[in-house]
């Protein structure tokens, strides 16, 4: 009993602390660098699954479906080559789907990449320099606080 009240206090204390760094405002540097960390994680998926496919390719040619089965005994080969063969058929649709999905979101990821990067390059530019207005009035000597 009062062992589950620790767990659950736990629980609280790493949503509460959770919460709290989800609710801090991220730099669009920090978001940049985040969303180009899932680009090259999506980019990976990607050759992986491509690879895949050219295995399946590769393997549902009839030669090699053959060549799988020629330890198997059967009294119906005719069968078991079809199943083989709709077996690896299945696994390439969902593999080209797999592959569809991840270059959806590569792309979503990539405009957001630029989209940000702008965002990033405008926060940079206002940090480093002050405003128009305000350079004007320091190299004329003017003081900004009687302007309105």
């Amino acid at each position: 009993m009062r062992f589950n009240v620790q767990i659950m206090l736990f629980l609280a204390i790493c949503l509460t602390v959770t919460a709290v760094v989800a609710a801090q405002p991220q730099s669009a540097a920090q978001r940049v660098e985040e969303l180009r960390s899932q680009l090259a994680e999506t980019q990976a998926k990607e050759a992986d699954l491509e690879a895949r496919l050219r295995q399946l390719d590769e393997n549902i040619k009839p030669e090699n479906i053959e060549r799988s089965l020629a330890g198997v005994g059967s009294t119906k080969p005719e069968e078991l080559r079809e199943q083989r063969r709709r077996q690896l058929s299945i696994e390439r649709d969902s593999v080209r789907a797999q592959l569809k999905l991840l270059a959806t979101n590569r792309e979503r990821l990539e405009s957001s990449i630029r989209a940000t990067d702008g965002l990033a390059y405008q926060q940079s530019a206002e940090v480093a320099t002050p405003p128009v207005s305000q350079a004007l009035f320091v190299q004329q000597g003017i003081s900004s606080r009687w302007i309105a």
